[in-house]
């Protein structure tokens, strides 16, 4: 179906030639008939919501990019009902009337061109085109990382004393998907100790590339009880309910838990409510979700590439495993490589 071409309309709109996009699990759900919504009155959605552009036109009130720039947009747009979204923080919405481009309500960025508002544009630099598109799932992790953080900060007696709180911390990442690798990647530029806890061998992609950035890797079928013991932080990234749980197991006290894995179907779980309830409390745990990410996480994102382009120089870039044409849209949503860690639909330079 034919879409209106986008264009400048107004002062701080933005016009951008989309360079690549990223395919994540919510893509290939949508292209299998998942959660999804089309535009208001329409019967299809153009999906994709990890895109890197190039700039090609802005309205005359725009001052944080301009033509020639390479940027990323943003996903969520509010409600305009609440106060988080009218602070421009849909990612903490009130009401749950929100849209989100490529997923549900407004049209993705598997296009050529497209257009929006400044105020969910962000910046990236030249240097970093080879890994901007990168940003989005990024921002997820940046978001989730910096609400443990803080969390833990206003709470903890000796966080005073130690500003930095991840520095030297034995931190869990749980799923090493593009999230959880970036997550990891996050938390090792912060000086964290990082495990990285998944059931693939040790020798293949994901592990071997956590491995390069100081990580651990732990292999969940071998129940290794003893190395897991006493995290100070876990951030989940499987979205599998009943590992979602027992992974409190390996929470130390005092400890964080941040999920941001969203399971799918509606099998019911068994739990031990009564301890579930006696650990978080003697312990004094906290277990916390997070989704979506604000702005100000993209310009994280960001600026955590550039910093790991610097720290591990061509390492960033192994994250992206393949590179195709738009016209493999199709395969690509249809097959899933073991080795596969982020694949990208390339549209124009």
């Amino acid at each position: 179906m034919d879409r209106q071409q986008p264009s400048v309309k107004a002062d701080d709109d933005v016009l951008a030639q989309v360079i690549r996009v990223g395919i994540c699990g919510t893509d290939r759900e949508e292209a299998g008939g998942g959660r999804a919504l089309p535009p208001s009155g329409g019967k299809e959605l153009v999906i994709g919501h990890e895109a890197l552009t190039r700039v090609l036109q802005t309205g005359k009130a725009v001052s944080r990019v301009k033509p020639g720039d390479l940027a990323v947009l943003t996903v969520r747009r509010g409600c305009d009902a609440c106060l988080p979204c009218t602070m421009n923080r849909s990612d903490m919405c009130l009401t749950g009337s929100y849209r989100e481009r490529g997923i549900w309500g407004l049209d993705g960025y598997q296009t050529e061109l497209v257009a929006d508002r400044e105020r969910y544009v962000v910046r990236v630099p030249p240097e970093l085109e080879s890994v901007g598109v990168l940003t989005e799932p990024l921002s997820v992790a940046e978001k989730a990382i910096d609400e443990a953080a803080r969390i833990q900060t206003s709470r903890l007696p000796e966080s005073a004393a130690r500003p930095d709180w991840l520095h030297g911390r034995r931190c869990l990442v749980a799923g090493l998907g593009p999230i959880g690798l970036l997550a990891a990647l996050a938390l090792r530029l912060r000086g964290a100790e990082v495990f990285g806890l998944d059931i693939v061998d040790e020798g293949s992609s994901r592990p071997s590339w956590l491995k390069r950035i100081g990580g651990s890797y732990v292999d969940a079928r071998t129940r290794p009880s003893q190395v897991m013991q006493e995290m100070e932080l876990v951030f989940e990234a499987t979205g599998v309910a009943s590992l979602e749980f027992s992974l409190l197991d390996v929470l130390g006290r005092n400890g964080v838990y941040v999920l941001t894995g969203i399971p799918g179907g509606d099998r019911p779980l068994q739990l031990d409510g009564a301890e579930l309830i006696r650990r978080l409390v003697l312990q004094n745990q906290v277990m916390v979700g997070s989704v979506n990410a604000s702005r100000d996480h993209y310009q994280m994102a960001v600026d955590d590439l550039a910093q790991a382009r610097l720290a591990w120089p061509g390492h960033v870039e192994k994250l992206i495993t393949a590179r195709r044409p738009y016209t493999d849209f199709m395969d690509v949503m249809s097959r899933h490589d073991p080795d596969e860690i982020k694949v990208t639909l390339e549209w124009g330079r």
